[in-house]
């Protein structure tokens, strides 16, 4: 019996369980901010088991590569797309959920603000 395909089905199935985690998220989270947050983390953390599962399986050296090359951007811009996207939404005026334990952001946004003010 070999191994290599009993591993990747269960990195394809654990990849698609992360998936579908980021789905159910998507729906039930109750602010954009949490929403972006499931989308993003367990997003990235399926779809790059699910490369990796295909770097296991795949014959050819090129494909490989690619695979890991997927895995490494995923990893490397999927993080600082949500940050950027969460602090644009923030700043246009997108409220926390109203039972939101605390705003990072307000203190840093109003120190922006009021340094705007002054310096036009």
């Amino acid at each position: 019996m070999n191994i290599v395909p009993v591993i990747a089905g269960i990195l394809i199935l654990v990849g698609a369980s992360f998936a579908l985690l980021a789905a159910i998220g998507l729906l039930r989270l109750p602010d954009l901010y949490s929403r972006m947050h499931a989308a993003s983390k367990a997003g990235t953390v399926g779809s790059g088991l699910m490369m990796i599962a295909l770097a296991v399986v795949a014959d050819d050296f090129a494909t490989v590569t690619r695979a890991i090359a997927a895995v490494v951007f995923f990893v490397l811009t999927t993080p600082i797309a949500a940050h950027l996207l969460a602090r644009a939404a923030y700043k246009v005026g997108y409220s926390l959920w109203s039972e939101s334990a605390i705003d990072e952001m307000a203190e840093n946004h109003q120190d922006h603000a009021s340094r705007d003010a002054a310096s036009s």
